[in-house]
Order: C-alpha cells, then sequence, then structure tokens
C-alpha cells in the first residue's frame, strides 16, 4: 500500500506574496491542488495526509473532486515537524511496510510518468529513494570571500526532487533519531541517511520544479500549459 504525506504548513516568505505559496493561483487551481492532484492520480495511491499550520484559513476553501482520499493534519514548526504529524496519523492506518511517498507542497509540476518510475523502480528495495536530476550546470564551491575556491565533479552530483519514497516505519524512526539528536535535515532523505541507510537516486525530469520565487510561478504555469495541449 502506498500513502503520501504533504507537508504545507509553511508561509513562503520569498514569495513575497499575499498568502502562503501554496495557495497562489496556478492554471486555474491553486499550487497546492496540482501537486496532490498528480498524486492522486496515480492507481497505486491510497491517499494523501496534508499537514497544515493551525492558524491555516486558506485550506477550508479549497473544492476536491476526491476529498475522501485527502486527510488534513495539524503542521508543526518545521517541515521534518509536519511529516512526522502526519506520519503519526497513518501509524493508526497503515502499516510499518507500508510505503510513503513525501511531496513538496510548492511542487506542482510531477509528471505521471516519473511517479510510476520511482514506485516501480524501489518496489522492491530494502531502503527507498527520490526522484532527483543530473546537475548539468558547472558548480563552484566558494570560499569565505566568496572566491572560487575550486570546480566541482558535477558528474556524481544530482538535485533532490520529491516525491521522496520510504517505508512507514523507516520513515518514522529516521525523523524521530534527527530530532532526538537535535540534527537539522532539508529533506527527508538526509534523515534516512542519518540512519546510515543509502537512499536510490531514480532520475526525474527537471520541468518538476519547485516555486520558491515569483519567477518560479510563471515558469510553473507554462510546463502545466504545455501539458495540457500535449495530451
Amino acid at each position: 500500500m502506498i500513502w503520501a504525506v504533504v507537508p504545507a504548513a509553511g508561509s513562503g516568505l520569498r514569495m513575497r506574496a499575499d498568502r502562503p505559496k501554496q495557495y497562489l493561483p496556478l492554471a486555474g487551481k491553486t499550487v497546492i491542488q496540482h501537486s496532490i492532484e498528480r498524486l492522486l492520480s496515480n492507481q497505486n495511491s491510497r491517499g494523501v495526509v496534508v499537514a497544515v499550520a493551525a492558524e491555516d484559513g486558506w485550506w477550508p476553501h479549497l473544492q476536491w473532486s476526491a476529498g475522501d482520499r485527502i486527510h488534513r493534519v495539524e503542521g508543526g514548526a518545521e517541515r521534518s515537524d509536519s511529516v512526522c504529524n502526519a506520519l503519526q496519523w497513518l501509524s493508526g492506518t497503515a502499516d510499518d511496510q507500508d510505503w510513503v511517498l513525501v511531496h513538496d507542497a510548492a511542487r506542482p509540476c510531477l509528471r505521471a510518468a516519473d511517479l510510476q518510475s520511482l514506485i516501480e523502480s524501489l518496489q522492491e528495495d530494502a531502503v527507498g529513494g527520490i526522484l532527483a536530476a543530473p546537475v548539468s550546470d558547472t558548480i563552484k564551491r566558494a570560499d569565505a570571500k566568496q572566491k572560487i575556491a575550486e570546480t566541482v565533479d558535477r558528474s556524481v552530483l544530482w538535485r533532490a526532487l520529491t516525491p521522496q519514497m520510504f517505508r512507514l516505519g523507516v520513515l518514522r524512526a529516521a525523523l524521530e533519531q534527527i530530532k532526538a539528536d537535535g540534527v537539522a535535515v532539508t529533506d527527508d532523505a538526509e534523515a534516512v541517511e542519518y540512519l546510515k541507510l543509502q537512499p536510490c537516486l531514480i532520475e526525474g525530469a527537471v520541468t518538476n520544479i519547485k516555486v520558491t520565487h515569483p519567477g518560479d510561478l510563471l515558469l510553473a504555469e507554462e510546463i502545466i500549459l504545455r501539458e495540457l495541449e500535449e495530451r
């Protein structure tokens, strides 16, 4: 069984908008609606647990065609706290061996083929893995004075994307461990790595962008509209 978790308690201050970025309009819907609907469109998806801020006044106004498969929980101060709260809800419904897909609320351009590839590639894996894209730009490492210290070998570098897919029990244990040890992580894979495990990298499209800055919203709309034209 496969469940999805969407941490959506962030405020998205870098967007400088009048609302959290996940609720910004995008191609006739909101950003988060695109993100969640793409998860639900996969036939393997049992449902989505969304962690939103306690004071979130935007979420109740959203309309869903598959509302019975969407479950709301209260988010936390950090992304990892929101994921933990969602996993706690799942613990009463799912088994520790069930898979969990953690997906950013602000990644509305996930391709169906990439999601299916991730699921199929990891079905028999002991750890799990993430969608990722090989780095194509030349990467420079800076020193303290913002001078180039070295050029990094990009052949072994990947950009982490979402969803990130792990067994419920493994992911819960990883997040509980980093919290107990006071370790800060930027994604769920890093928490799993902290347990000395090695998640797989499954190549995904570079169009699976995260809406962070105002220009990203325009790019996301172009991607979605182009997809609609190609259908």
